[in-house]
């Protein structure tokens, strides 16, 4: 059994050009490498936080801030068939950094945040991927037996990408080899009962959400 716990650190905090957290969230993270995706860098530049690297086709950087990271820190990706969101997994992977702390996820647009999912899935087999929103942690788990400490009455919710059949330990409606699939039955907003829970994914991936541990990472 994998036990999930979180007492590490981020290699690296990408920044998508959506909401990101208050200056004080990247305070619990020094010198930690902060990538920001294009017009991501807008935004963080307001809040004075400089990011160490900018990855992307650079249309929506303002040239004030552009001109205020080193040239060899501008990442420039011109090509059109992968959006901002791969182009910085890829520049991080390209690093060797493997755990990846994701903030702004939602891309502003419905098809940008779809998109967003799409490429969770594409790289949950070879990154460690970790999405903060809204107080709440997001991480992609796939098949195998997993032990992780919760809290008391804490929202746990399974959601299936895009089927999964498990076995739960720990939560107030437990799954007993049971399925999940998309557009038929999702495992949201389920609730701990025990300080530890465990997750037996039999088959398939899905996607865990847990209160944030800020700034911890698993």
């Amino acid at each position: 059994m994998i036990n999930i716990s979180f007492n590490s650190s981020p290699d690296a905090i990408i920044c998508l050009n959506s909401i990101l957290p208050k200056k004080s969230v990247f305070s619990k993270f020094p010198n930690i490498p902060i990538i920001a995706a294009d017009g991501a860098t807008n935004q963080l530049m307001k809040k004075g936080i400089i990011p160490n690297f900018i990855v992307g086709d650079l249309d929506s950087c303002k040239n004030k801030y552009i001109n205020s990271i080193p040239v060899n820190n501008l990442i420039h990706i011109p090509e059109q068939d992968t959006n901002d969101f791969e182009k910085n997994i890829n520049f991080a992977q390209n690093q060797n950094w493997k755990k990846i702390l994701i903030f702004g996820f939602h891309g502003g647009e419905l098809e940008h945040t779809l998109n967003n999912w799409s490429i969770i899935k594409k790289y949950s087999t070879k990154l460690q991927l970790l999405i903060f929103e809204s107080k709440r942690y997001c991480f992609p788990l796939g098949k195998g037996e997993y032990s992780i400490s919760t809290k008391d009455n804490e929202i746990i919710s399974l959601i299936p990408q895009c089927k999964a059949i498990l076995t739960t330990i720990g939560l107030k409606w437990e799954l007993s080899n049971e399925e999940l699939q998309l557009g038929v039955r999702e495992g949201a907003r389920n609730r701990a009962i025990k300080d530890k829970i465990q997750i037996h994914i039999h088959s398939g991936e899905i996607l865990l959400f847990l209160d944030s541990r800020i700034p911890l990472f698993y």
